[in-house]
């Protein structure tokens, strides 16, 4: 059947789609198989969490939907998963076994495939992201074969389809290392971002999980500090509290602001201040995946780059000046986390440890000069775009950001041949298959 298909922010759209919906691995196979003989490319859809064009579809669009679900959990913790899998589905029927993912991100709408294809990640200068918790995934190539993957069967396949950009098969399964159900104890209330850069590194490896949202024509910040307890010690917000601090203030009160400051731009910078005065501090323990997400009903459009974690004052102070020097009228805060490196050709936190800078627009805004400055200041430091995430790099640039990235690309080619997995977005930050950018 035609469709027609857009991501969650709106700002990537595709029409006149052959849209199918596999229950399984051979289901997937046989859709993988058709369309290539048909000369057709195929995209597997995710929730649609994505900014960039690396999830928008061209021909065959394979809904994972049906093949959804925790398919086992050992003993030792080794889930496996059908990668349509919504990450809260997960969250909710590992709990209910007694395991948990050691890290998370803040958003939990998005697939186990479409998580782990974009690099999704969350923050903790000693944890790294989704993809680090793979031990084993079953990927469906070009060709309609189903390729098992694990550290002793295609183990090169495995190391690069943990952060694969769809570019590499369709995920069918994933194995993934959960941990013994823990919970978070939460300490969160107001900081001044001068303080906060000057003593950067010893805030985010202080405890567990620490992250910031700087408010753009202030100095104020909010910090959150997560610290891993035991299951015994939950002391969750009372119904009310959660409502009023995380409906009404986060999500209600933002959404007045990017109003307001839509129809009267000139109002961001007071209602900037406003927001900053008003937060307050609080302290509660609640199960893992709770306390890691925060619900997000206000639509946005977002870039965000991965720097040296030493950089990142630096870069945090330059973005500052440029705000505060420009045109640019910002309601949204800016989102700072930090990642353990890892081992992941394409992961933005490969070699290196990271901090993250995320800056956000409304989502029916066109981002423009405010996000070509802030790339301009993290491409300065080195940085990496989130690949689910709004940039500017092709693949010459992005050849030079990553050692390994010609390893990728040369999977990719032995792989996918004939482009069957490329869409405009990926012949752009890739290059078109066996055009040879970056390849080793």
């Amino acid at each position: 059947m035609a469709d027609s298909w857009r991501n969650w922010a709106g700002n990537q759209r595709a029409d006149g789609l052959t849209v199918v919906s596999p229950p399984d691995a051979g289901g997937i196979a046989d859709a993988v198989r058709a369309a290539a003989a048909a000369g057709r490319r195929v995209t597997a859809l995710g929730s649609g969490h994505s900014f960039s064009g690396i999830g928008r579809p061209e021909d065959v669009a394979l809904r994972l939907d049906r093949h959804a679900g925790l398919v086992d959990v050992d003993d030792a913790g080794l889930a496996t998963v059908r990668a349509g899998t919504p990450l809260h589905r997960l969250d909710a029927e590992l709990a209910a076994r007694g395991w948990a993912l050691t890290n998370l991100g803040d958003i939990d709408r998005q697939t186990v495939a479409g998580a782990l294809s974009t690099g999704t990640h969350g923050t903790g200068a000693r944890f790294g992201g989704l993809a680090t918790q793979v031990r084993a995934l079953e990927l469906v190539t070009a060709d309609g074969e189903v390729l098992r993957c694990s550290p002793g069967e295609h183990p090169d396949v495995l190391s690069a389809a943990r952060v694969g950009l769809g570019a590499l098969g369709v995920l069918s399964t994933v194995t993934l290392q959960a941990v013994p159900a823990f919970a978070l104890r939460a300490d969160e209330g107001p900081a001044r971002l001068p303080d906060l850069l000057e003593r950067f590194d010893e805030v985010m490896t202080a405890t567990d999980h620490v992250e910031f949202y700087w408010f753009p024509h202030t100095d104020r910040c909010l910090l959150k500090r997560n610290t891993r307890v035991p299951l015994d010690e939950l002391a969750p917000l009372s119904r009310a509290r959660a409502l009023w601090d995380d409906e009404v203030l986060a999500n209600a009160g933002l959404a007045a602001v990017v109003a307001a400051g839509r129809r009267v731009p000139a109002l961001v910078p007071p209602l900037a201040r406003f927001s900053a005065r008003a937060l307050g501090a609080r302290t509660w323990t609640d199960a893992a995946h709770r306390v890691f997400v925060s619900r997000r009903r206000v639509r946005f459009r977002e870039m965000e780059y991965a720097v040296p974690r030493a950089a990142a004052p630096e870069v945090l102070a330059e973005l500052r000046r440029v705000v505060d020097a420009g045109p640019h009228r910002v309601a949204f805060p800016v989102e700072v986390r930090v990642a353990a490196a890892d081992d992941v050709p394409l992961s933005t936190a490969s070699g290196r440890d990271t901090a993250y800078v995320a800056v956000h627009v409304p989502a029916r805004t066109e981002p423009g000069a405010y996000f070509r400055a802030f790339e301009a200041i993290a491409g300065a430091a080195g940085g990496r775009p989130h690949w689910g995430k709004e940039h500017g790099l092709d693949a010459a640039a992005l050849a030079g950001r990553y050692p390994r990235f010609g390893e990728f690309t040369a999977l990719r080619a032995r792989l996918d041949p004939a482009g069957v997995f490329a869409n405009a977005h990926l012949d752009r930050v890739l290059g078109p298959v066996g055009a040879g950018v970056g390849q080793a």
